[in-house]
């Protein structure tokens, strides 16, 4: 695969309409890669950029890859020889919190196979979502605990068109006939070379810690305006997610 691996220095906004308007604006970077062919990078900047299977699907897995055949195994789907390009956080010194993970598969003639969701919430737990994207649409229940102020029930309706020069993602939340709650991600590309990763370095200093002490800081925030926090229930995890 051309054009990979690649960095996106993007916009993530969350907008919330109910039960209380709230929005949320904030700057970081995402990588695109081939994980069976991560970066490579000199060795000073490789704690700053890690990709580690146990992070994702079951974590047990030997390799990324090896954990998304299991995955899609357990739904009747073969990977086989097919291609993988995956957008997500990096580990920076050790640390990593990826609330979205996309996966855009094809066989191996290129032609599109599905697309693979991973959702992490803080509270340690993940799911996936196997989508079948109609136009770069899809859509799917909702079966994990999230925000603590909406329960698990209604639906995702998402937007995922591969990258290419700009990344432009949306996921939309629908329940009860609205859409509370929406989420997009976008930016532009720039190639992964030295120099890229240590601009995104020094703009966005420990990444993924702000990603992750961010979401808290908006939990807290909405509570405190008197949101009530839904309780959650256990979630069980998945065939090809343990």
């Amino acid at each position: 695969m051309t054009g990979v691996p690649a960095l996106y220095p993007c916009t993530v906004t969350h907008v919330r309409r109910t039960p209380s308007a709230y929005a949320l604006r904030h700057r970081t970077y995402l990588w695109l890669i081939d994980p069976d062919r991560p970066p490579r990078l000199p060795a000073p900047l490789r704690p700053f950029a890690r990709f580690d299977a146990r992070d994702h699907f079951g974590g047990r897995s030997a390799t990324v890859r090896a954990g998304l055949a299991s995955f899609l195994a357990a739904r009747g789907i073969a990977l086989g020889d097919g291609r993988i390009l995956m957008l997500a956080h990096a580990r920076v010194l050790g640390h990593v919190f990826n609330p979205l993970t996309l996966y855009w598969v094809r066989r191996e003639d290129g032609s599109p196979l599905c697309v693979v969701a991973e959702v992490h919430n803080t509270y340690g737990e993940r799911h996936c979502y196997l989508l079948h994207s109609d136009d770069d649409r899809a859509t799917a229940e909702k079966e994990l605990y999230v925000s603590p102020f909406f329960p698990v029930d209604g639906r995702y309706l998402m937007r995922l068109p591969e990258p290419g020069d700009r990344l432009r993602l949306t996921v939309h939340l629908e329940r009860d006939g609205g859409r509370p709650f929406t989420a997009t991600v976008s930016g532009t590309r720039r190639p992964a070379t030295t120099a890229g990763v240590l601009r995104c370095l020094l703009r966005h200093p420990l990444s993924t810690l702000a990603v992750s002490a961010g979401i808290r800081f908006h939990g807290v925030r909405l509570f405190l305006r008197g949101l009530p926090v839904r309780p959650r229930p256990r979630h069980q995890p998945q065939e090809g997610v343990k």
